[in-house]
């Protein structure tokens, strides 16, 4: 009883660390519109300094996403904590886009280099037995982590002083209890090999997993952009079109989407792998759909529920995913099909959201984002459709 006490306080712990980490990436969420006025930059380059993240992180999984694997844990966890610290450093140094830049780079190594290795980490500290129990602690720290980082922002922002420094001074500082806390937990790898054994992950496709990748691919690619499209311009719009002018109100709004995505992930064990792929891709056409009302008609509510059951939709959507292509996949390949998928999924946070800040320009907010709307209802009405046609299958 007491091992299983020790094990589960260890594995909360390595749970905290995990989601302060993730809170850092998204910290900056609503805050860019105060970035605009203050550096006079446009819409497209609020996309581009979100984008930069994304390429930070998939940047990081195939060079070394497997680095915990050899090294250890908390190496990789030290060095990911080194990088936020890194980002907070650059946002409370910012005096031009450069530094944004810079911000946004060091965010994305961080998440790279937490994504798997904390998730790994957190599975390997929990009593044995309870793997499942311990996944969705790693689940609830992750996305429990991205949806406080726009809600602790939007909060200080509107609330206390410095609303550009304050939220990053607070970062550093739990940044640097987390430090405190990492180096008192325990390495779960017990046969480490130098960094120098580490190779890249290249991503791979067998052909047997095909079928099955495709659709997962796309739900996680639309999901992701969905995700991307709210932590970058939602704010902007809400500010612009619905005169919503207080950051704690944007911060949950976007927050809102992340716990969703939690709660549709917990609802996998409930629908079970094989149903929770298309029932994701429904939640995510919905969600799209009450987005594109809430564009059109300018209402608040909807974009609440958009962000309520598109995250809910991005959740089923993602962990059905995950397991529909780790079960389809051979064992000695299972990894480097993962990496592909998690490069697709990435790939959906950055190449639409660029393209809603070149259409913002000509077309306006409303109009870029009921164009990205349309787009990314063809897609996973695809993989929906491609789904339902083969049922007896897995995902």
């Amino acid at each position: 009883m007491d091992g299983d006490r020790q094990g589960w306080r260890q594995c909360l712990l390595g749970a905290a660390v995990f989601a302060v980490c993730m809170a850092g990436t998204t910290l900056p969420t609503p805050l860019y519109g105060l970035y605009q006025e203050k550096f006079g930059f446009s819409e497209l380059m609020v996309t581009v300094v979100y984008a930069v993240y994304a390429f930070g992180v998939i940047g990081v999984l195939l060079l070394v996403g497997n680095a915990s694997d050899a090294v250890g844990r908390r190496p990789v966890l030290l060095a990911g904590l080194g990088c936020a610290a890194a980002s907070a450093v650059c946002f409370l140094c910012a005096t031009g886009m450069g530094w944004l830049y810079a911000g946004r780079l060091f965010s994305g190594l961080s998440a790279g280099l937490f994504t798997g290795a904390a998730t790994a980490y957190v599975m390997e500290l929990a009593p044995s037995g309870r793997a499942a129990k311990a996944t969705l602690v790693a689940t609830a720290a992750n996305m429990g982590g991205l949806g406080c980082g726009p809600l602790l922002a939007g909060v200080l922002a509107q609330y206390a002083v410095a609303p550009l420094y304050l939220p990053f001074a607070v970062d550093l500082a739990l940044v640097a209890v987390s430090v405190a806390v990492l180096l008192r937990l325990a390495e779960t790898v017990r046969e480490r090999r130098p960094l120098s054994a580490v190779r890249p992950q290249r991503p791979g496709l067998p052909a047997e997993v095909r079928a099955v990748f495709v659709p997962a691919a796309i739900a996680s690619f639309v999901g992701f952009a969905l995700f991307g499209v709210f932590t970058s311009v939602s704010p902007a719009f809400l500010a612009e079109s619905l005169d919503v002018q207080n950051h704690a109100v944007s911060g949950l709004v976007v927050a809102l989407a992340f716990f969703a995505s939690t709660a549709g992930q917990l609802l996998v064990g409930r629908v079970g792998v094989t149903r929770s792929l298309p029932l994701g891709c429904a939640g995510l056409l919905a969600g799209l759909v009450l987005l594109a009302g809430a564009l059109y008609w300018d209402l608040l509510s909807l974009v609440v529920l958009s962000a309520l059951v598109g995250g809910a939709g991005q959740g089923l959507a993602f962990r059905g995913a995950m397991s529909a292509v780790t079960e389809a996949s051979p064992v000695h390949q299972r990894a480097a099909v993962i990496s592909s998928l998690f490069v697709v999924a990435y790939a959906g946070i950055s190449v639409p959201v660029i393209g809603v800040g070149l259409l913002a320009g000509p077309m306006g907010l409303e109009g870029a984002g009921l164009v990205f709307i349309a787009c990314m209802a063809v897609l996973v009405s695809t993989a929906a459709v491609y789904l339902l046609r083969r049922p007896g299958r897995p995902g």
